[in-house]
C-alpha cells in the first residue's frame, strides 16, 4: 500500500477549558522509526492516548492506512494493527513473564489451555520468539512484581510485539535501562523496523532518540514547536530554548 502508516492532522483534545493538544499533524512513514519529544506536560502521553482510542479526539482527524480511526474504541483499533506501551507500566503482577507473552496475542480469544506448556502450539512459538527477541528467557516463569523496573519495560514491549502490529507505539521504553542495555534495544528495534515494523515513541533520552528515530517532532504546552530530522531538530534554537538547553 502506498502513503503514511499513520497520519494526524490538526489533532486536538480540550479537557474542559484546557488545551492539552492543539493542532497536532504528523506522518509515520511504513517501516519509519518516529519520534515525539518535549518537557513534561507537554502532551506527548495524551497524542498516545487520541491514537489508541482511549481518549476521542476534539477535532482534526487520525488517520491508520488511510482510514479513519477517531471514535473506534481501543480493542477495536488494536485489531487493526497498533500495540502500544504505557509510560506506566501496565503489567499482571501475578502473571509470569512467558503468560503475558501468551495473553498479549491477538487473534481470537485466550482459553485457559493456552496458557499450559502443551497448549496453543503458536501462541507458545510466538512467546518464546519473543523471549529470546527481548533477552527473557532466563526470566520466563518469574512473576511480573519480582522483576526490576527495566526488565518489567522489556516485558510490556515484547508482549505489545506479540501481536504481531503493523504500528508500535512505545511510551518511554527505555526509562530505567542503563546505557548498555538502551544501546541493545536500539539495535533490536532497528531489526523490527527491517523486518517491517513500523515504531512511534515517546523518550527523554535524548542519545537514544538522536540515534534511533528518522523523524522527530517537538512539542510544548501542547503545541508542536519543530519537526525535522534529529541533527535540525537538535540545532533548532526553539526547541533549545523550550527543552534541551544550550551546551554550558
Amino acid at each position: 500500500m502506498s502513503g503514511p502508516l499513520l497520519e494526524l492532522r490538526g489533532a486536538t483534545k480540550r479537557f474542559g477549558g484546557i488545551t492539552a493538544l492543539n493542532e497536532v499533524s504528523l506522518t509515520v512513514p511504513r517501516g519509519g522509526i518516529v519520534g515525539v519529544i518535549g518537557p513534561n506536560g507537554a502532551g506527548k502521553t495524551t497524542l498516545f492516548n487520541l491514537i489508541t482510542g482511549a481518549y476521542d479526539l476534539t477535532s482534526g482527524e487520525i488517520l491508520f492506512e488511510g482510514r479513519s480511526v477517531a471514535g473506534l474504541r481501543p480493542h477495536r483499533i488494536a485489531r487493526l494493527g497498533l500495540a502500544r506501551t504505557f509510560q506506566n507500566i501496565r503489567l499482571f503482577p501475578s502473571m509470569t513473564v512467558r503468560e503475558h507473552l501468551l495473553v498479549g496475542q491477538r487473534g481470537g480469544g485466550l482459553r485457559l489451555a493456552d496458557l499450559l506448556p502443551s497448549g496453543g502450539a503458536a501462541r507458545v512459538g510466538r512467546a518464546e520468539l519473543a523471549m529470546r527477541r527481548f533477552g527473557l528467557e532466563a526470566h520466563r516463569d518469574r512473576l511480573a512484581a519480582t522483576l526490576p523496573y527495566g526488565l518489567q519495560r522489556k516485558v510490556e514491549m515484547a508482549r505489545a510485539w506479540t501481536a504481531a502490529p503493523k504500528l508500535l507505539l512505545l511510551d518511554e521504553p527505555v526509562a530505567g535501562m542503563n546505557h548498555d542495555e538502551a544501546q541493545d534495544l536500539a539495535v533490536l528495534l532497528r531489526a523490527l523496523r527491517g523486518e517491517g515494523l513500523s515504531i512511534l515513541l515517546i523518550e527523554h533520552d535524548m542519545p537514544f532518540v538522536m540515534g534511533l528515530c528518522d523523524h522527530l517532532h517537538v512539542l510544548d504546552f501542547g503545541v508542536p514547536i519543530a519537526e525535522g530530522a534529529p541533527e535540525a531538530v537538535r540545532a533548532n534554537p526553539v526547541v533549545l530554548d523550550a527543552y534541551l538547553g544550550a551546551p554550558a
